[in-house]
């Protein structure tokens, strides 16, 4: 059994993250349960929020210990404006941050019930990620890792390009995206945390160490892991060649928003420190298990010493699964 005190932040500096991609401005509603058809619903809560994927992993990182740095575009308009200083006041470093002149800013509604599951609705203007701006080795050496979402491809692919020429960690989050992204991004990436509806419609396969099987198969280079919510995670062991899963921590879910980011962030984080594939995986876990506790998105996200606290009494192996 790993103790909780691997878990702890390493010595001399804090490690640097640079994440890249979305930056929205969240509307979130609380409601009893999510709607089923037409009609009114009204919400008995509500909180507006900038987060986003990349955006909620930087601040992930940053309540976790780390140095967070975010890449993303918002339009040259109010919303933008609120965005980004939502976004600095929570520690990140939004200088890289792009406004984009006649583009409208990213926005969207979201509906979670007292279940924590969530509706979401997002727009995102078509213009606001046109520009990509170079991207160099150098760029790339000034962090510990990169961690980039599919929502900027063309930046991402860019970023991850130079983590790799920097001998830097490139980690993609493989969530949902248009036609052929991942197929874009994944190649330039050294790992690959996957969602499992993401996972499931690249695989062609439903049964989780099936798709995590095919996956490595088909992006030999990365290390492969895919994320399912309360079924756990599941990865490839690069060093013996089988599936593990880890089951998820058990808690009372009030949020699920931003918990795939929260994990995204902290994985980054661990990688970025150096820690063993078990013992990042288990970090992580937990950071998401216990946003899933508090209502507000990313807001969630715990601290360094809450996920220690919580590592101390979760006593959960690795299983080692078929690929059947």
């Amino acid at each position: 059994m790993t103790t909780s005190a691997a878990f702890g932040p390493p010595p001399g500096r804090e490690r640097r993250v640079l994440c890249v991609g979305a930056a929205v401005m969240d509307t979130l509603f609380r409601v009893r349960t999510l709607p089923t058809g037409q009609g009114k619903i009204l919400p008995y809560d509500m909180l507006q929020i900038a987060e986003g994927m990349a955006s909620s992993a930087a601040f992930a990182v940053v309540r976790l210990g780390g140095d967070a740095s975010l890449w993303g575009a918002v339009g040259n308009d109010a919303i933008g404006e609120r965005i980004v200083a939502d976004l600095s006041e929570s520690g990140i470093d939004t200088s890289g941050m792009l406004r984009v002149e006649g583009a409208r800013s990213a926005i969207s509604t979201i509906l979670v019930d007292d279940q924590g599951e969530r509706l979401i609705v997002p727009f995102y203007d078509a213009g606001l990620h046109e520009t990509v701006k170079p991207v160099t080795e150098q760029d790339a050496s000034a962090f510990d890792a990169v961690l980039v979402d599919v929502r900027w491809p063309k930046l991402a692919l860019r970023t991850l390009l130079a983590a790799r020429e920097a001998g830097k960690p490139a980690i993609l989050d493989g969530d949902v995206a248009g036609d052929g992204v991942i197929e874009m991004l994944a190649p330039a990436a050294s790992h690959i945390v996957f969602s499992q509806p993401a996972a499931e419609r690249l695989a062609g396969a439903a049964e989780l160490v099936k798709v995590v099987g095919l996956l490595k198969r088909k992006f030999e280079h990365a290390f492969i892991s895919v994320t399912a919510g309360e079924n756990g995670s599941f990865w490839f062991d690069d060093l013996t060649g089988d599936v593990f899963r880890l089951a998820a921590p058990k808690v009372r879910a009030v949020d699920t928003l931003a918990a795939g980011d929260v994990f995204h962030g902290a994985f980054a984080l661990a990688v970025a420190e150096g820690l063993p594939i078990e013992e990042t995986m288990r970090f992580s876990s937990m950071a998401a298990a216990l946003k899933c506790q508090v209502f507000g998105g990313r807001i969630g996200a715990p601290t360094r010493a809450e996920v220690w606290d919580a590592l101390r009494d979760w006593d959960v192996p690795m299983t080692k699964m078929r690929d059947r």
